[in-house]
């Protein structure tokens, strides 16, 4: 049985951030478009509401992408403590596998790592989620 670990793929506020948009800067954008308007041509006031509403949905978004953020690093970190004491098969770089039980977890990097125990051989650590090929 295979394990894919659980990743991100949302592009939600992340694309907005790599595009360089951020909320302070609709709020420069918004108060220099105020400012520099004609005062005897005001800016309509249809086009003032959808660029707020615009900017609620940025807004929105961005919540809705930190929260599911936050939902995948808990489950990815359910499903490591879920291999504990348990017997994975771990593929290494040069493509070959071998087994052992999974007996540490280490979160202090961005993701967790495995410390794998073979029943011969040496401890293998900083195993990933994504090395895990199979679970018995």
């Amino acid at each position: 049985m295979a394990l894919d670990p659980v990743t991100n793929t949302a592009g939600g506020a992340a694309s907005l951030q790599a595009s360089g948009i951020s909320e302070q800067d609709f709020l420069k954008i918004l108060l220099t478009q105020l400012t520099q308007q004609d005062p005897l041509k005001p800016m309509d006031n249809t086009a003032f509401v959808a660029q707020l509403a615009q900017f609620s949905q940025l807004e929105q978004t961005q919540q809705i992408s930190d929260g599911t953020t936050k939902a995948i690093a808990i489950q990815t970190s359910m499903q490591s403590v879920d291999l504990l004491n348990k017997t994975v098969t771990v593929t290494s770089g040069n493509g070959g596998t071998s087994s052992g039980s999974v007996t540490a977890i280490d979160f202090s990097g961005s993701a967790p790592r495995l410390t794998v125990k073979p029943t011969t051989g040496q401890t293998m650590t900083g195993v990933t989620l994504s090395q895990i090929s199979g679970v018995q």
